[in-house]
């Protein structure tokens, strides 16, 4: 499901979320899913219904109108310790918690705000995920993780500089694609698995999906062999290990003869 979505030619970002949180939680069935959609759904209708009420227009009316509903009301908002959570980079669980990483938060902004008719779309600044409504020559930029809390050009400048050390650069503001908001989330799962060694099954699954995402990286291959080594998977490790030189070697010989060689130590193990 996961690849034919991701493979579809308008992908459904909410779907792809939740079928990132059926990885991680096995006992989230297609009726959970159902139901996780089916209540973005009713808040995207109260979204519209408070938009109208607001009797204004243009983006600000927008973002206004989703930090009052998912901010305000619902109590939509991150915390520290959401970095230190696997389930803050699942969709399912920041439903039912009301918390979770800027990206996810900003997934169900996207996602209400969208379905309720507004001009809506993810901006992927450096280290913190935000939304933006309306062209760029009237952008207004809102940060989910603060309940939905208007940017000023002064706190994106800020953001940047946290992340970078340097000034934003205009492509920054870009609306972000959907399956690369779906990278990025799958990027932030590996980096917390990578912190838990004893989480590779997380890292395992992570990779593996994002290898169904179209035109992977060949590096992905490579992690995704290297995790099965080290939970002992030798033969599949080695084999992939393999298939990672073969894709390399035309254009880095010494870097597929090394894999290569980490394959051959890898079955090397099995004696």
């Amino acid at each position: 499901m996961f690849a034919a979505e991701a493979g579809a030619p308008r992908p459904d970002l909410a779907l792809l979320c939740l079928l990132i949180g059926a990885e991680a939680d096995p006992s989230l069935g297609r009726q959970d899913i159902g139901r996780a959609r089916r209540l973005i759904g009713r808040l995207a209708e109260r979204a519209a219904h408070g938009h109208r009420a607001r009797g204004a227009v243009g983006p600000r009316a927008w973002a206004d109108a989703l930090a009052e509903l998912l901010g305000a009301q619902f109590g939509f908002r991150g915390r520290p310790g959401d970095y230190q959570r696997l389930e803050a980079s699942l969709l399912h669980r920041v439903l039912r918690r009301r918390g979770g990483l800027p990206i996810l938060l900003s997934v169900l902004w996207m996602e209400v705000a969208r379905r309720a008719g507004a001009p809506v779309y993810g901006v992927a600044l450096p280290g913190h995920f935000v939304v933006g409504f309306g062209p760029r020559d009237d952008q207004v930029l809102a940060d989910p993780f603060a309940g939905g809390r208007v940017l000023t050009g002064t706190d994106v400048e800020l953001l940047v500089a946290a992340a970078t050390g340097g000034p934003p650069a205009p492509s920054m503001l870009d609306p972000a694609d959907t399956l690369d908001i779906v990278r990025r989330v799958l990027n932030n799962i590996r980096a917390w698995a990578a912190a838990c060694p004893e989480r590779r099954d997380v890292s395992l699954w992570a990779l593996e999906l994002s290898l169904l995402l179209p035109s992977p990286p060949a590096r992905l291959r490579y992690e995704r062999a290297q995790v099965l080594v080290q939970k002992g998977d030798f033969v599949t490790g080695a084999r992939e290990l393999d298939r990672y030189a073969d894709e390399v070697a035309g254009r880095d010989a010494a870097t597929a003869d090394r894999a290569r060689l980490q394959a051959r130590g890898a079955r090397a193990l099995l004696n």
